[in-house]
Order: C-alpha cells, then sequence, then structure tokens
C-alpha cells in the first residue's frame, strides 16, 4: 500500500501499491504521476518554495506557503484522495 502522509508542512509518500505487477502498476504509475508534476510546477514558480528528497521515501518539506505552493499542493491532495476512494486497497491518504 502507498502510505501519503502529510504533517505540518512535511509531506510522506512511502510504500507500492501492489496493484499489478512493477513496471505496470497504474495506482503507483498515477501517484507517481501526480507527485512529480505538482513538485515540478512548484518548484517552476519558486524554486526555494519546498524541498524534495526520493530515497527509500519520498518527502516534500514545504518552506514557503504562498497562494500558488498552496493552490499546488491542495490540488495534489484532493487527486490523491480521488485515487484512495477508487483503490482503498492500494493507497491511504492522511492529512494531519
Amino acid at each position: 500500500m502507498i502510505k501519503i502522509n502529510k504533517k505540518d508542512e512535511v509531506i510522506t509518500i512511502s510504500g507500492h501499491a501492489n496493484w499489478g505487477e512493477f513496471g505496470k502498476d497504474i495506482v503507483c504509475a498515477a501517484v507517481s504521476s501526480v507527485i512529480y508534476t505538482t513538485i515540478n510546477a512548484i518548484k517552476k514558480h519558486s524554486s526555494s518554495a519546498i524541498s524534495f528528497e526520493d530515497d527509500k521515501q519520498m518527502t516534500i518539506t514545504i518552506l514557503e506557503k504562498d497562494e500558488i505552493t498552496n493552490l499546488l499542493i491542495d490540488n495534489m491532495f484532493d487527486v490523491l484522495h480521488a485515487l484512495e476512494e477508487d483503490y482503498p486497497k492500494n493507497i491511504s491518504v492522511k492529512e494531519n
């Protein structure tokens, strides 16, 4: 299961959806696409708005809370929650 947790200004993403075989998992591909598109859009807007690490888990730290960054993060979570509704056995999204 992919676990996404937002606590204060830190977002962590870990796990694997296990919906399909490795390399053909549409849930994992959708989550990755949404996250990387959001990160790239924020970085294009302001290179200092977030920090991002992709090691054993992805970690996004929000450093600047401006209108565009907030809008993009909110949109990312809207899409992730929609995926969670469609694939509840494969993705869990928590916002604390």
